[in-house]
């Protein structure tokens, strides 16, 4: 049976062993004069019988399934003759990609030597064998925990507890990994950023002035060494968010406010989903609009009053940008406007308060954490944009703060250098995880920044 197609036999097993443990909690408890003289409700015996066949089953299929592979290849590359064993881990790994091909059918057994063919046809066998095992001790698995969990139900039993229990160590063990997966981006970067300031010196890196990651093929070559001066994508990226922000902050706060506190019941109905459109757009179609549409109309501009305007230019990426993340700021801003407490409100204008007064002595201050938090998630997301910046914005580093020049950002550097087949032993493949390491520093301050600002203006109501 495949691995899909178990899980869905275990569902089935888990909802039965659910079924069976809730009836046989009424079972025990009708003798008695009814649920009340049971420790813990129906619903947790049932939970801890489903448990028991749930966990058991899944951690002998995860653990089976984390090492099966591994040992079938091993055992199939034992059986082949000692003439044939291979010399060496490259030549080990072609002969099982070879004998893969084989097993699966892309090549013919004639094709190869009568050692492949017959390794390809112990390795068939061998995963048919370790499929029907696997089916086998993951159902017995689940029966054995159903019985046991439904066993040892009784009326004294502190069900609620044991199952509180296993819920609060699956959500430990959630956030445990969550954590030590952020600590390992964190370090994978960090080792491979190392590795490239070993080769490139820190201090060109964080102020050179000119990026030129190419290297040439002799040393006698212009820029033989390449160039990794970073300040030209720190600005591209910093001018391009700007512009994004510019647009996106004041359209996307005014647009909460409108909506929030002026804006009809029927008009809010239908103009909040439809600016929470903007969101779901993919960002390719942004790029297509902005590379079609908004960059040849700011060229036209540009050109009818005398200024030089590249055909592909930070402000037209900035533009449609900050378009894209409206619907960050305007969304958030409102669902935090709206959440201020309507006391406030009518206390403001039992005062004499105007609406717009209220709106900017009481309501926003108010408010000012979660609108913080909602334009710095857009800055995050203005900082980390791509698609956009490759077709408005060009890949050309200049060092510029004029709006109308080509300028490019650290995270389409970083997809340039990691495209196609790449050596990790050159400096400008390690320059992307430099420039990584960077992004998720600039990130890093970006949530310091909105830790302290909602600390500093928190309010708490009764």
């Amino acid at each position: 049976m495949q691995t899909g197609n178990l899980l869905l036999l275990l569902v089935v097993m888990i909802a039965g062993a659910y079924y069976m443990g809730h009836r046989r909690s009424f079972a025990l408890a009708r003798p008695l004069g009814g649920i009340r003289h049971l420790h813990s409700l129906p619903f947790y015996y049932a939970m801890r019988t489903a448990i028991w066949c749930a966990i058991p089953a899944l951690v002998v299929l995860g653990v089976w399934l984390a090492f099966d592979d591994t040992l079938i290849r091993n055992m199939v590359m034992g059986s082949l003759p000692a003439a044939s064993q291979p010399v060496d881990g490259s030549a080990a790994n072609l002969m099982l990609n070879q004998i893969s091909n084989v097993a699966s059918g892309a090549l013919s057994p004639a094709s190869v030597s009568p050692e492949i063919a017959a390794a390809a046809e112990k390795l068939n066998s061998l995963r048919q064998l370790n499929t029907m095992a696997i089916t086998v001790v993951v159902i017995v698995v689940a029966m054995l925990g159903t019985a046991w969990g439904w066993v040892k139900i009784s009326p004294q039993m502190r069900a609620r507890q044991q199952v509180e229990k296993v819920l609060q160590t699956l959500f430990m063990l959630s956030a445990t990994i969550a954590i030590l997966t952020t600590v390992g981006i964190l370090m994978s970067v960090l080792f491979e950023s190392i590795r490239f300031f070993g080769k490139v010196p820190a201090t060109d890196f964080l102020f050179g002035l000119h990026w030129s990651p190419q290297t040439a093929l002799r040393a006698d070559q212009v820029a033989s060494e390449g160039a990794f001066g970073a300040i030209p994508l720190f600005v591209g990226t910093l001018l391009i968010s700007a512009i994004a922000l510019l647009v996106a902050v004041p359209v996307g706060l005014m647009s909460a406010i409108y909506l929030a506190e002026y804006a009809p019941a029927r008009v809010r109905a239908f103009a909040k989903p439809a600016l929470e459109v903007l969101a779901g757009v993919p960002t390719v179609v942004y790029g297509f609009f902005a590379a079609l549409t908004v960059a040849p109309v700011i060229r036209q501009i540009g050109e009818s009053i005398g200024l030089d305007v590249a055909s592909e230019s930070a402000l037209a990426a900035g533009l449609v940008m900050g378009v894209m993340i409206i619907p960050f700021v305007s969304s958030l801003a409102d669902d935090v406007i709206t959440a201020v407490p309507q006391a406030l409100r009518d206390a403001s204008l039992g005062l004499g308060a105007t609406r717009s007064e209220t709106i900017k002595k009481v309501i926003f201050p108010a408010a000012l954490p979660g609108i913080m938090g909602g334009i710095l998630l857009a800055a995050s997301r203005a900082i980390g944009e791509t698609m956009i910046v490759v077709m408005a914005a060009g890949l050309a580093a200049n060092l510029t703060a004029n709006p109308l020049d080509a300028v490019t950002t650290v995270t389409v550097q970083i997809v340039t250098l990691l495209t196609g087949d790449q050596e990790f032993d050159s400096a400008k493949t390690l320059a992307a995880f430099a420039l990584g390491l960077m992004l998720f520093i600039t990130t890093l301050l970006l949530n310091v920044i909105a830790l302290h600002i909602v600390k500093k203006y928190r309010e708490q109501y009764d």
